[in-house]
C-alpha cells in the first residue's frame, strides 16, 4: 500500500510540476520529492481506482471555497492559520495527511511513534496532527488521514480547509 501511495503521489508531483522527475529509485526512498497537494490512499478494501479533485473553479459563485497549505511537520500549526486567514468566512471541514517522521524527531526533539509495539505510528501521527489542527481551529471536525509518504515533506503533509464565505 505504501508503495501505491507513494508512486501516486510522486505522479500528481510530477504531472503538475512540482517536480521534474519522478524515478522509480524515489519511490519511499528519496523523501526529498513530494507533492504539496496530493493525498493519496490505498488500501486491499479499494475495488477500483478513484480520482477526486478539490479546487476553485474560476466563475464558482457558492458559498464554499477550498484552501490548502502544507505542514512542515505534525506540529505546524501556522500552516493551518495561514490557510484559516487567506479564506476567512466559517471553517467547514479540514483535510490533512499525517506520517510519523521517520527520522524520529520532530524539529530536533525525539519523537516515540516509531517504537510502539502496540500501536502503528500512523495511528500516533493521526493523533498528533488532529490534535494540533483541532486546537488551532476550535473543532473536532477534520480528517486526518494516514500513509502521507510523498505527500507534503517527510513528517508533514498538505492540509486542505473547506470555509464558508
Amino acid at each position: 500500500m505504501a508503495l501505491s501511495r507513494c508512486a501516486s503521489a510522486l505522479g500528481v508531483a510530477l504531472a503538475l510540476g512540482e517536480i521534474k522527475a519522478a524515478p522509480e529509485s524515489a519511490v519511499c526512498r528519496d523523501w526529498a520529492l513530494y507533492s504539496s497537494v496530493a493525498s493519496t490512499s490505498a488500501g486491499v478494501e479499494l475495488l477500483r481506482n478513484e480520482i477526486v479533485v478539490l479546487g476553485n473553479a474560476s466563475g464558482w459563485t457558492g458559498d464554499l471555497v477550498i484552501g490548502h497549505d502544507v505542514m512542515t511537520d505534525a506540529i505546524d500549526a501556522a500552516a493551518a492559520r495561514r490557510v484559516l486567514e487567506a479564506l476567512g468566512g466559517e471553517t467547514v471541514a479540514v483535510l490533512a495527511k499525517a506520517e510519523a517522521a521517520p527520522t524520529g524527531e520532530i524539529r530536533g526533539r525525539r519523537h516515540t511513534m516509531l517504537d510502539d509495539s502496540d500501536i502503528h505510528s500512523t495511528r500516533h501521527a493521526r493523533a498528533l496532527v488532529g490534535g494540533v489542527l483541532a486546537g488551532v481551529i476550535g473543532d473536532t471536525l477534520l480528517y486526518v488521514s494516514g500513509g502521507a509518504e510523498h505527500q507534503g515533506p517527510a513528517g508533514g503533509g498538505p492540509i486542505a480547509i473547506i470555509g464558508r464565505v
